[in-house]
């Protein structure tokens, strides 16, 4: 609930501050933020939420001043959150702060992310270094990156949190990375993969992988493996253009070529018109990204609906598409899609079997772990691993430095956090769905060893 102090608006406090040195319209951004940064705190001591939206009836000029205090205030209010943050070393515990998707459209990747973790404490315990860990866990409908921001500030100025993490989308994500830094709190993403994440923050570090990452071997692959001309269908939003242009890079680097493409929506999306348009063009294959979960069961039943595989058009993908949890749930259509991604709960490995079977243990005997699980695991492998390399002392600039070349033997096999970009660096494979046992996997047949995130040069 908004609040106001004594029916002042923050609008008017601000104005009446700037115009007492009669500098409303010829001030710099410099000169004013000490004005901006008193009236910050006399609003955050009062209770009241600055708000800088223009205004009806307001001038262009007075827009653009309003955005350009907007901004400001902004960079006044992560100031305050320095000051009212403070040390988060507690005393004989370390504690996690995840933001999760655990309502909206993207509610099961949050659940996933909290499986992931869950997992790694039940079968390393909640106690590391001498320390207990205490897993704080806030949830986000969907891709909000405001509650996503406000989210991380209650966590590092009520909850006092040594860490941030989860992050299933990468608009949340972002929004977080404000506040890691302002903060100095490390933030550790186990699911969002756009690129420039990382690039955002010092603090920030990914355990997942990056859709640049897992479409560039695919655009090669698909050259040298019969595929010439390609349709491109992806999500409108930073991973589903990351893939586009990583795909496409390497695919014409190859010899390749790009003869149209789509983007849909984040939120809803129909994808009837854009397979259409894609049968349409007549190309050897589409090239496809959608977020995983339900936008790739609907995916691939357009494709089976719409006859792309009848006319001869092959399907190569991510690995979000065809992720191991909904396998089953889209059916034969997804035999013999071939795409590229990081893990496959069939990965075959004694660290992967392992994980699969405490994986169905806790969840039954058909249930399905997915890389969103993984990168989860992995980042609570690094908090404990890290944890006991500094003795438990959760220094935010000493931790940093710690996750820098950190190698861990994941399920999906070994990972390293690249020293420079603090990026996850991994082999990315080739899989095609398979039955085996009457069941539908992602099976590997060739790999890509060590891969970086392209997107970052």
């Amino acid at each position: 609930m908004q609040r106001h102090a004594r029916g002042c608006s923050a609008r008017a406090i601000l104005t009446a501050c700037v115009a007492n040195s009669g500098a409303v319209g010829r001030s710099t951004d410099r000169e004013l933020v000490p004005v901006l940064h008193a009236a910050q705190i006399a609003g955050v001591a009062s209770g009241m939420q600055i708000e800088l939206a223009p205004q009806a009836g307001a001038s262009a000029r007075e827009d653009g001043m309003a955005s350009r205090l907007g901004r400001i205030a902004a960079a006044a209010s992560l100031a305050w959150l320095v000051a009212a943050a403070g040390p988060a070393r507690g005393a004989g515990v370390i504690k996690v702060g995840v933001i999760a998707e655990l309502s909206g459209p993207f509610a099961d990747m949050g659940k996933k992310i909290e499986d992931g973790i869950q997992l790694y404490l039940k079968e390393h315990g909640d106690t590391v270094a001498g320390k207990k860990v205490e897993i704080v866990v806030k949830g986000v409908n969907g891709a909000a990156p405001e509650v996503a921001r406000r989210l991380a500030q209650e966590l590092v100025t009520r909850d006092r949190v040594d860490i941030l993490t989860g992050f299933g989308l990468t608009p949340n994500a972002l929004a977080a990375t404000e506040v890691a830094t302002a903060a100095r709190r490390p933030m550790l993403v186990m699911n969002a993969a756009t690129s420039i994440i990382t690039a955002k923050s010092p603090y920030v570090a990914r355990f997942s992988f990056t859709l640049a990452q897992v479409a560039a071997p695919l655009g090669e692959w698909a050259a040298r493996n019969g595929i010439h001309k390609v349709f491109t269908i992806v999500t409108d939003y930073g991973p589903g253009l990351d893939a586009e242009a990583a795909f496409t890079r390497t695919f014409t680097q190859h010899g390749g070529t790009i003869v149209g493409g789509v983007r849909a929506p984040l939120a809803n999306p129909d994808f009837a018109p854009f397979l259409q348009r894609a049968r349409d063009a007549s190309p050897d294959a589409v090239f496809a990204f959608v977020p995983s979960g339900d936008q790739g069961v609907a995916f691939m039943k357009g494709f089976a609906e719409r006859g792309l595989a009848q006319a001869g058009i092959r399907l190569v993908s991510t690995g979000d598409v065809t992720e191991d949890a909904v396998l089953e749930a889209i059916g034969d259509p997804a035999l013999g899609v071939v795409t590229t991604h990081h893990y496959s709960m069939a990965h075959d490995s004694p660290e992967n079997r392992a994980f699969v079977k405490a994986y169905t243990a806790v969840h039954g005997a058909n249930a399905r772990p997915d890389f969103v699980n993984v990168g989860a695991y992995d980042a609570m492998a690094a908090i404990y691993e890290v944890a006991r390399r500094l003795g438990g002392d959760m220094d935010p600039d000493r931790f940093m430095a710690a996750l820098k070349g950190l190698e861990i033997d994941s399920p999906r096999g070994r990972i390293r956090i690249d020293p420079e970009t603090r990026d996850v660096v991994q082999d990315v494979y080739v899989r095609r769905v398979e039955k085996k046992d009457g069941r539908l996997f992602n099976v590997e047949f060739e790999k890509f060893p060590a891969v970086k995130d392209p997107g970052k040069g």
